[in-house]
């Protein structure tokens, strides 16, 4: 710039600049909140920890409430990115092993499910629920639920294909995720404790297993001996029926 110019203006972030900022505030704020809880997590120190001034926070967010819903969506998004990666490519377009694709899916699902991140969210849901209903809705729709939805489509392939025996793959994709991960808040304590590898696999074998139990299915020789046991227990009814004594019919006139 010469002497002459009189143009100057002070130095303002940039576009990338505040997206970088506004992410870093995210980030810090995610971590602030689930650390010290709502109540007790301070602007000041959320500032501190994503390296930027307080009134920043305020430039983007509003403040400390608008931040923390802000916060969470930004962390579930992510989190069901991460998650939603892990269903890419199942179930091949010929499975030649079932149940080896649907355990590879699993143990992928269970150490998304068992990523600090996401267990720092949980946390932090279940104690801010009560305080903020909505936020934990948004969660629910914009995490579990599309990662649900998103496996229940892929389950849809595999009975449309005639590998699995599904009538409502909504239900069965809430059942084979309750299978693999239902144990996990128990097993580590709300992630606050390491989960056993051996005890991990272990969750995503027999869930599996089970799942596979429900859902294959029957080849004829099995219908056919089902068809036979319904027949049999058919007649067994039937004949354990007294016919009605002509004494106790009904007059003829």
């Amino acid at each position: 710039m010469t002497p002459g110019d009189t143009n100057s203006a002070p130095d303002r972030p940039t576009g990338r600049g505040r997206i970088d900022k506004r992410r870093a505030i995210l980030d810090a704020a995610i971590r602030v909140f689930a650390r010290e809880g709502y109540v007790q997590a301070g602007l000041d120190a959320i500032a501190a920890e994503a390296g930027v001034a307080k009134p920043t926070i305020y430039n983007h967010f509003g403040g400390k409430e608008n931040l923390f819903r802000e916060a969470v969506l930004e962390a579930t998004q992510r989190s069901s990115a991460k998650t939603l990666a892990a269903l890419e490519g199942f179930p091949t377009p010929q499975p030649d092993d079932l149940r080896t694709e649907l355990e590879g899916v699993a143990t992928r699902l269970v150490e998304c499910f068992r990523d600090e991140n996401s267990w720092a969210l949980q946390r932090l849901l279940y104690a801010e629920t009560v305080r903020f209903p909505a936020v934990f809705d948004d969660w629910r729709a914009t995490g579990p639920a599309k990662v649900s939805d998103a496996l229940a489509g892929r389950l849809a392939r595999l009975a449309n294909s005639g590998r699995l025996s599904i009538a409502e793959p909504d239900r069965a994709a809430g059942q084979f995720l309750a299978l693999i991960a239902d144990g996990m808040p128990m097993l580590s304590a709300l992630g606050t404790r390491p989960i056993d590898d051996e005890a991990l696999h272990e969750a995503v074998t027999s869930g599996v297993e089970t799942f596979l139990k429900a859902f294959s299915p029957r080849d004829a020789e099995d219908q056919e001996e089902q068809e036979k046991q319904d027949e049999a227990s058919g007649r067994s009814a039937g004949a354990g029926r007294r016919p009605r004594s002509r004494s106790a019919a009904s007059p003829r006139h």
